[in-house]
């Protein structure tokens, strides 16, 4: 692979090979995408459209994109406008559903702002889009499945920042562990949100016999992850790909596991068609578990073979007094559970994820701002 072409492409074949069997149970139905112009949705909306080019002879999968274009609207997705099997709609989930919405089948919701520095900008539209959002479109569930036209799998992005700081006995981390979060910290309107939706998606699964169910991301990165995202992988993109050095605003102590995007987006797609309703499960990688500095570290040594990059690790302090408040120290999950009901298999180890994350950013240096 030579550039984002070549990884685009690379990661969608994968993607779907992965999914064998699993995106012909999506055949000749209609996906809703909420948040769907995001990080996440950037796979999960072209990689149904990319199976129907790969099966012509099936019937297409209809995928539809809401959004509230807080960010703009992608390069990416206007690309995709002539795509007859895809339609966007701007829309803030916060608002009351559209009338016209009609009957869908599949509902993944990832609306949200999942960015520290962003969603601590934006603390109430990020608690309304994960409980208000959410309720809306259980409660569109509800109506559907009375009419007789029921939802056959409902997705709900939560996170792995539910869990908070766990102590050391709980890391690696089991869904079963009930986390150690602040309610009233710099985090707690996106953290203490996604509690809130996961109690929700379990009540719905348990009172109504809904069929929805959650998925907990651990640190996934790649493409369509913004290089204005001010994430710890998009900012060293930007120093390397300015000829800057890198910029550490702490010492890169804490330490995390790294999925790349393509991986998870499988995983994603297999929470929501194999698994059980009100369950929640972890997708990420188990190993290697490196601190924030390694990563770095491993940055610059392979953007000096691709790029020729001759910068350096620079460690400051933020002026932000609170920028490292209610961190996590480590992140790193067991997803025993995933492997054995899903069958979640995640192949792409980090160097490689690296170098294809990197060949993206080299053409897609430029983004949208807040």
């Amino acid at each position: 692979m030579k550039n984002a072409t070549d990884v685009i492409q690379a990661d969608l074949d994968y993607i779907c090979e992965k999914l064998v069997g699993d995106m012909d149970r999506l055949s000749g139905k209609r996906l809703l995408v909420t948040g769907g112009a995001g990080f996440l949705g950037y796979y999960l909306v072209q990689a149904p459209l990319h199976w129907n080019k790969r099966n012509p002879e099936a019937a297409p999968i209809s995928v539809v994109v809401w959004d509230n274009f807080m960010r703009g609207v992608p390069e990416w997705l206007t690309a995709l406008e002539s795509d007859p099997h895809l339609s966007t709609r701007k829309y803030d989930v916060i608002d009351p559903l559209p009338a016209d919405m009609g009957d869908f089948d599949f509902i993944i919701h990832a609306a949200t702002i999942a960015s520290p520095i962003y969603y601590r900008l934006h603390p109430i539209e990020t608690m309304d889009a994960n409980i208000t959002g959410l309720r809306n479109l259980l409660d569109y569930a509800m109506a559907q499945k009375a009419k007789g036209t029921p939802v056959e799998a409902f997705l709900y992005y939560s996170t792995s920042e539910i869990y908070g700081d766990p102590s050391p006995e709980n890391i690696p981390t089991p869904e079963t562990y009930r986390g150690n979060v602040s309610c009233t910290g710099p985090r707690a309107c996106y953290d203490e949100a996604k509690r809130y939706g996961e109690t929700l998606v379990v009540n719905f699964a348990q009172q109504h016999d809904l069929n929805v169910r959650t998925a907990r991301p651990f640190n996934n990165y790649g493409p369509g992850l913004k290089i204005t995202d001010r994430r710890a992988l998009p900012d060293f993109a930007r120093n390397v790909l300015a000829g800057e050095d890198i910029v550490l605003l702490s010492d890169g102590a804490p330490t995390r596991t790294f999925c790349y995007v393509a991986d998870a987006v499988v995983g994603y797609y297999k929470v929501m068609l194999r698994g059980r309703n009100g369950e929640p499960y972890n997708i990420g990688l188990a190993k290697p578990e490196i601190s924030i500095r390694q990563l770095a570290e491993q940055v610059i040594e392979m953007s000096k073979e691709l790029f020729g990059y001759e910068g350096k690790l620079v460690c400051e302090e933020s002026d932000d007094k609170h920028y490292l408040t209610d961190n996590p120290n480590r992140r790193c999950p067991i997803i025993d559970k995933a492997m054995a009901e899903l069958d979640y298999d995640p192949t792409i180890q980090l160097e490689d994820g690296l170098r294809r994350s990197l060949l993206w950013y080299a053409d897609n240096r430029e983004a949208e701002d807040l």
